[in-house]
């Protein structure tokens, strides 16, 4: 069974391989930076997101492509009602984005218009990491609440990843939450690894996290 299953999977891998490849050279011909955020369930993406719509939509236009594993429009509605396109994709269960799908989004949106594409990948820190989408960087947030030992847990994901936010850090007085510890765990899996505590709650943070976001725009044009 192995010898058949082994070169089934390495297809499907390599499949998506080649259209992320074609989803990052569309991005590239547009002059779009894309980011792909993944995290847990309640770790806090849409509300990163909101908050760098929030803080950046007067210097720039952002699309975003939500993805979920219901057939709702919640967090798209969230994002058109602060005035940004927004496509929702349903997975129809799948605990990942790929790129075939966002390949499908991508066509919904006016690319020519935008100079930031945000992908809110699905709430889920292991099915996520395997799959490229042909974004510029991969971003994880993590959040407080969930505790200090998810990159010992979580390794693959951690590995992949281009930046961490750490979320919800005004909960931290409140949560047994040791930082040495997780940062330990983070740099053995990514040493170096681009870092911005936030709270979306409060503020603190966002700015820092704002203005790397806006160079690296600024950077691809």
């Amino acid at each position: 069974m192995n010898a058949i299953r082994v070169p089934i999977v390495e297809k499907i891998f390599s499949a998506n391989d080649q259209l992320a490849a074609q989803n990052r050279a569309l991005l590239a011909s547009k002059n779009v930076y894309s980011i792909n955020i993944m995290a847990s369930p309640g770790a806090g993406k849409t509300s990163l997101i909101l908050e760098t719509i929030k803080g950046l939509k007067d210097r720039m236009k952002i699309g975003v492509i939500e993805g979920d594993t219901a057939a709702v429009t919640i967090d798209a509605d969230k994002i058109t009602e602060v005035g940004m396109p927004a496509v929702q994709i349903n997975t129809g269960g799948d605990c990942h984005l790929d790129a075939v799908m966002v390949s499908g989004g991508m066509k919904q949106l006016p690319l020519e218009t935008i100079d930031l594409l945000i992908i809110e990948n699905v709430g889920n820190l292991v099915c996520p990491a395997a799959f490229d989408l042909g974004t510029n960087i991969n971003v994880l947030i993590a959040s407080v609440p969930e505790g200090d030992d998810k990159p010992y847990k979580y390794p693959a994901i951690y590995r992949g990843i281009d930046v961490l936010i750490l979320n919800k850090m005004d909960l931290m007085p409140y949560i047994k939450f040791r930082p040495e510890y997780f940062t330990q765990g983070v740099q053995m899996l990514n040493p170096g690894l681009t870092t911005f505590p936030v709270s979306c709650t409060t503020g603190e943070g966002i700015g820092e996290w704002l203005n790397w976001l806006e160079n690296q725009v600024k950077k691809n044009k």
